[in-house]
C-alpha cells in the first residue's frame, strides 16, 4: 500500500484519538528549477519531526522526487510510519500524504480538465495534477476512519476573471468536491488538503463548500478574515485598513506573497541574503501582496459514537527559515489545525442504524445562487469556444504545413542546386513536423477537453435543475 514500509505497517490503532493534528504545504520542490530543493526539502522533514504539537496527518505538494520523499519519510518515520507518495502524468503529480496511522486504501485521480500541452513551459498538463486520495483507520470504532484528499488545482497565471484557465480550475473544485462528498456520504469524516490556487471565497471555494459539506477551517475560526491580498479588488471593496504582515499571518491565514517569506523579496535582498546579509522584517510592515492559497477543508459526520470533532485552532505554520542558507523552506508557508473530538450528551451504539434523513441532507449539497449557475455555464460556454477556434487554427495549420511539405517535395525535383534542394527539404521537415504536433493537439487533446467540458457542463445543469433554477 504505501510506498515506505515501517515495523508497525498495517497495526490498527489500540484507542481512538482525542485530537488530530494536521499540516499541509507546499514544498516548491521542482526539480532543476526550485532552489536549494534538497536542502530545503531536507529541513522540511526535520522541522515535520520536531513539531510541537507533533502532527498525525500531512499533505504534501509539489513534492516532485522520490529522493526528497524519502528523505521527508525518513526524518518522519518516528511519528509518520505510513506514507504514500502518489504517481501520476509524465512527471508525478507532486502529491505525497503521510499518516500517523495506517493507510487502507488509496488512489489517484487525475483532474479531467488540467491544462493544455500547448503551454509545456507552465507544465501543469504534463504533471497530471487530479486528488490524492487516502483512507485512514485512525481508532478502533467501526466508524473511526478519515478520507484525506491532497491536491494542488491548475495554476492561475492571470488574475480572474481574465484567467484562461480559470474555466479549468473551476472544473477542479467541483471534481474534487464530488470526492470529498461521496467520501461524507459514506460516513467518513473528511479532509481536503492543498494549494488550491484560489482567493477565499471566489468561485472555487464557494463551489468546495457548496457541493460537498466541508468547510474551511479557517473560516471556521476566523470569518472576517480576509479574501484577497489588500491590493485585488476583492478584498479592496471591504474598505478595510491594508493589514500588517503579523496580521496576515495571525489574522487572514495568509500562506503565499507574504513580505517574512524570502523567496518574495527583491532580487538585491535575495542576493545580499546569498552574502551573508540578512533582512529583518518588521512584524508592522504593511503587506499588500500576501494572501492565502492554501486550505484545510473539514467535515465530520453526526456524532453516531459518543464524541463529535470540532476545529480547535489554526494555523500558519512552516515560517522558519533554512538554518545555514536563511532563506524560508518554501515559496509557501504551511496551514496547521488542531481538530479536537470531545464527547457527546449520548453514546449510541457504534452499528446503530442511524435516524433516515432528507434526499437534500443525503447528497450533502447546497444550492448556489442562481447567478453562479449562470456564471459558471457562461464561463463553459465563453472556454468551449475559444477552443473550437484553437482547434479549427490548429487544424487547419496542418492541412497547410502538409500542402508547403509536398509543395517543397515537387520543388526539390526541378531544383538544380544542392543547397536549394537542403534548404527545400529543412522547410518540408521541420513544417510539417510542428503542423503533426498542432494536429494532434487540435485533433485529439481538445476534442477530448471538448467531451470533458460537456461533461461538466451537464453536472452543473443537473445541479442547477436540482437547486430549482431550471425548468424540467
Amino acid at each position: 500500500m504505501a510506498d515506505v514500509s515501517s515495523d508497525n505497517d498495517g497495526r490498527v490503532p489500540s484507542q481512538s484519538p482525542s485530537s488530530i493534528r494536521v499540516i499541509s504545504l507546499n514544498c516548491w520542490g521542482l526539480k532543476f528549477i526550485s532552489k536549494y530543493r534538497k536542502e530545503r526539502l531536507a529541513e522540511i522533514g526535520r522541522q515535520l519531526a520536531n513539531a510541537s504539537p507533533t502532527p498525525e496527518i500531512v499533505g504534501l505538494q509539489e513534492c516532485w522526487t522520490q529522493e526528497d520523499f524519502r528523505e521527508i519519510c525518513a526524518a518522519t518515520k518516528h511519528i509518520l510510519p505510513h506514507a504514500k507518495f502518489y504517481w501520476s502524468g509524465f512527471f508525478g503529480g507532486g502529491l505525497a500524504i503521510l499518516s500517523k496511522w495506517p493507510i487502507e486504501e488509496s488512489s489517484m485521480y487525475r483532474y479531467p480538465l488540467n491544462g493544455r500541452p500547448a503551454a509545456f513551459y507552465r507544465g501543469d498538463w504534463y504533471v497530471g495534477k487530479g486528488v490524492a486520495c487516502a483512507r485512514i483507520r485512525y481508532g478502533v470504532g467501526k466508524k473511526d476512519v478519515i478520507e484525506v484528499f491532497c491536491t494542488h488545482l491548475h495554476a492561475p497565471y492571470e488574475r480572474e476573471p481574465n484567467d484562461s484557465y480559470l474555466c479549468h480550475r473551476t472544473a477542479q473544485a467541483w471534481e474534487i468536491a464530488k470526492l470529498m462528498r461521496h467520501a461524507a456520504e459514506r460516513g467518513h469524516a473528511v479532509l481536503g488538503l492543498g494549494d488550491f490556487n484560489m482567493l477565499p471565497l471566489s468561485l472555487a471555494h464557494r463551489l468546495i463548500e457548496a457541493h460537498s459539506p466541508v468547510r474551511d477551517v479557517w473560516r471556521i475560526v476566523n470569518p472576517l478574515s480576509a479574501v484577497g491580498a489588500a491590493e485585488d479588488v476583492v478584498e479592496k471593496a471591504r474598505g478595510l485598513p491594508t493589514p500588517t504582515a503579523a496580521q496576515c499571518l495571525d489574522l487572514h491565514g495568509a500562506t503565499c506573497d507574504s513580505v517574512f517569506n524570502t523567496w518574495r523579496w527583491s532580487k538585491a535582498m535575495q542576493k545580499d541574503l546569498r552574502r551573508g546579509r540578512d533582512t529583518t522584517i518588521d512584524p508592522e510592515t504593511l503587506d499588500v501582496r500576501a494572501k492565502r492559497l492554501d486550505y484545510i477543508f473539514f467535515y465530520a459526520p453526526p456524532a453516531t459514537s459518543g464524541a463529535e470533532w470540532n476545529v480547535q485552532d489554526v494555523q500558519v505554520g512552516m515560517t522558519m527559515r533554512h538554518p545555514t542558507l536563511r532563506c524560508s523552506l518554501s515559496d509557501h508557508f504551511s496551514i496547521e489545525t488542531t481538530l479536537s473530538r470531545s464527547p457527546t450528551a449520548t453514546t449510541p451504539a457504534d452499528d446503530q442504524t442511524p435516524t433516515p434523513q432528507t434526499t437534500e441532507q443525503n447528497e450533502m449539497i447546497h444550492p448556489l445562487p442562481q447567478k453562479t449557475y449562470t456564471e459558471i455555464l457562461t464561463l463553459i460556454t465563453h472556454y468551449t469556444q475559444r477552443e473550437n477556434r484553437q482547434r479549427r487554427m490548429r487544424l487547419t495549420h496542418f492541412a497547410i504545413e502538409i500542402l508547403i511539405a509536398i509543395s517543397c517535395l515537387i520543388a526539390v525535383w526541378f531544383s538544380t542546386r544542392n543547397y536549394v534542394s537542403f534548404i527545400l527539404m529543412l522547410l518540408s521537415t521541420l513544417g510539417l513536423s510542428v503542423g503533426v504536433l498542432d494536429g494532434l493537439m487540435g485533433g485529439l487533446f481538445v476534442a477530448s477537453e471538448v467531451r470533458a467540458l460537456k461533461e461538466f457542463e451537464f453536472e452543473v445543469r443537473s445541479a442547477w435543475e436540482r437547486a430549482g433554477g431550471l425548468d424540467g
